[in-house]
């Protein structure tokens, strides 16, 4: 019996370490990559770049008006009652955990209604003007039409492809399946939010991929070769996205910071520079 139970521990250590060596080394890639400073640097480029401001302007009054009411309502009728079962598993912190599972529920709501329906084509010139700002007028002339000009934003002409898609059930079901993880205090929240940024990270550059030309095997290989950096941005995004009312802000701000990284790796101006997009994309051509 004793035999056994040795066994089963030394089976569980060799687990535990192979988790560990696993979350290590995507600690040290994102680390060596800078990806987690990118929402930030979309922040400052943002603001000093006026001429970004353009997308979001346009759309910011039916933005804000939708952010505050389903805030707004999500508080009013489901935060107390959120709350009472919430007491019972997570104790004096339910008021807090309660409120982070609101804002993520919020959160959802919001980036289903927003995204679908308001903020897309917006994000997509904020995305674009953003390339064209940091010299990458080339790639984003494989998606759209550009004019002739100075401003980023007036440069951008007919879209000839357009990367996004409807809200799909797949990443609304799966939302709903790890909203649960925030009963569990702290640990659970923290695991939420991770998950989430897992799935942000792989999205934030279909638009390069796109523009790059790259088939579904190439991004995958590139998303499995660089899978830390690409976590660490989605985390970080998840995060300023779940703040209320701001979350519209820093979704401009994430695709900026989005565009920044994809055009440091175009100029091969990141730690991701072995096998990047340059040489993928000669590839992707002489395959055509």
């Amino acid at each position: 019996m004793s035999g056994i139970v040795e066994s089963v521990q030394a089976k569980a250590q060799e687990v535990a370490k192979e988790d560990y060596d696993r979350a290590k080394a995507l600690i040290n890639d994102a680390a060596k990559s800078g990806s987690y400073l990118y929402p930030i640097k979309g922040i400052f480029y943002f603001l000093s770049h006026r001429s970004l401001w353009k997308p979001l302007l346009k759309k910011l009054a039916p933005i804000v008006t939708l952010s505050v009411g389903v805030v707004t309502g999500m508080f009013f009728f489901t935060y107390v009652p959120q709350l009472a079962l919430m007491t019972f598993v997570n104790g004096p912190l339910a008021v807090l955990t309660t409120a982070v599972l609101v804002l993520n529920e919020s959160s959802a709501v919001i980036s289903f209604l927003s995204r679908n329906f308001v903020m897309q084509d917006a994000l997509l010139d904020t995305f674009d003007g953003t390339l064209i700002s940091r010299d990458a007028t080339n790639l984003v002339s494989e998606g759209r039409e550009l004019k002739s000009g100075r401003d980023p934003i007036q440069r951008l002409g007919k879209v000839l492809k357009n990367p996004f898609q409807r809200f799909s059930p797949k990443a609304l079901i799966r939302y709903v399946m790890y909203l649960p993880l925030n009963f569990i205090p702290v640990v659970g929240t923290v695991a939420f939010i991770v998950l989430q940024g897992r799935s942000r990270g792989s999205t934030i550059h279909d638009r390069y991929f796109q523009l790059k030309r790259w088939s579904p095997n190439q991004k995958a290989e590139w998303l499995s070769k660089h899978t830390g950096p690409y976590l660490a941005f989605g985390v970080l995004a998840t995060l300023l996205d779940m703040i209320p009312v701001a979350s519209v802000f820093f979704s401009f701000t994430n695709a900026v910071g989005a565009a920044l990284w994809a055009a440091d790796i175009e100029h091969k101006e990141t730690e991701m520079t072995d096998g990047t997009a340059p040489g993928l994309r000669e590839a992707a051509k002489k395959a055509e």
